[in-house]
């Protein structure tokens, strides 16, 4: 029987459906690793899903020609990471917390598949740019995901999330020509991963991984291959740089800063004194700048004329390295 059947055959034992059919593909996966489909379900209580069809084998098909070993083990790593995520921590999330249920895992030959919850009926917004209040609701649901997962070990995930963060970086530092950030890159890293207060981050909290509801008031986020443990403020720097251009982030910075950690409070006051809060803000405000910089190391070896380095994250970056 032949891969495709098999899945099948269990979509149908899972589901209860009298068939399924793919309705289309929504993306396929960085490098060539396989897609994400919708498929639709015949007399079932649930009309459609979401899979994730991921295929891991060496396909030498980067988009910038990042094809070593290292990438390789990376990428294998970071599908095996979401699928424990899905499996382990997804549907234990606060209601606040929108996101992807799981409804099914299973590998079947050398493909694995996540099947999950079909967003698309109440966030079918992806947006290219947005406002600054759109903005906020974004920095709010990640205040809510750091808020559930403040103190949180993240086994079977990352040790450190990001999908950039040094220890899984090495080619890419290599690339880097400043000579002061090459040999300073360590002491930035372990300013941030030595941090007092952890979560669990999101890891690659762009815009592109957030949903927004029709009615525009909600956002839903996608995507977790590189969940793991570190410092929430990770997520907020990577994400701002994400979806503002250089003149919103000098002139709205401070503004969204308090609203992610005005967020923050308000959904962990029931749990921690204002006297953790307080210290926790002033660890992640203090490491905010830090987070920018070692975003814009790994950009600066990796494509270092991506719009992304420009005024602010140099500015970022001239102002930690004269700290260190």
């Amino acid at each position: 029987m032949d891969t495709d059947r098999q899945f099948k055959n269990y979509l149908l034992e899972i589901s209860g459906a009298s068939d399924v059919e793919e309705v289309e593909v929504i993306q396929t996966l960085w490098s060539g690793y396989g897609k994400i489909v919708r498929l639709r379900l015949s007399d079932a209580k649930i009309e459609t899903l979401v899979v994730k069809e991921i295929q891991v084998k060496n396909t030498q098909n980067h988009p910038r020609g990042w094809n070593t070993n290292f990438s390789q083990q990376r990428k294998v790593q970071s599908y095996q990471v979401e699928q424990n995520w899905y499996k382990n921590y997804a549907n234990s999330c606060s209601e606040k917390l929108h996101l992807p249920k799981l409804i099914g895992l299973i590998q079947i030959s050398d493909k694995q598949y996540i099947v999950m919850e079909d967003l698309n009926k109440n966030f079918s917004l992806v947006k290219q740019s947005i406002t600054i209040s759109e903005v906020k609701l974004c920095l709010k649901w990640l205040a809510n995901f750091h808020a559930q997962f403040l103190g949180v070990e993240p086994k079977g995930l990352w040790p450190i999330g990001t999908y950039w963060h040094l220890a899984t970086r090495p080619d890419e530092l290599e690339k880097v020509e400043d000579v002061e950030l090459k040999l300073k890159a360590t002491k930035i890293d372990e300013k941030l991963n030595n941090c007092q207060h952890k979560t669990l981050v999101h890891g690659d909290a762009k815009l592109a991984n957030f949903l927004f509801s029709t009615a525009e008031n909600s956002v839903a986020a996608v995507d977790f291959q590189y969940v793991g443990g570190g410092c929430g403020i990770k997520d907020v720097s990577y994400f701002l740089g994400s979806c503002l251009e250089n003149d919103k982030l000098v002139d709205y910075e401070q503004e969204l800063l308090s609203c992610y950690f005005n967020e923050l409070r308000r959904t962990l006051t029931p749990s921690i004194t204002a006297i953790e809060l307080d210290a926790l803000e002033v660890e992640w405000r203090e490491l905010y700048d830090y987070a920018c910089a070692d975003f814009t190391r790994f950009l600066l070896g990796w494509a270092p004329e991506h719009y992304k380095v420009n005024g602010y994250s140099k500015a970022k970056l001239k102002s930690v390295l004269s700290l260190m």
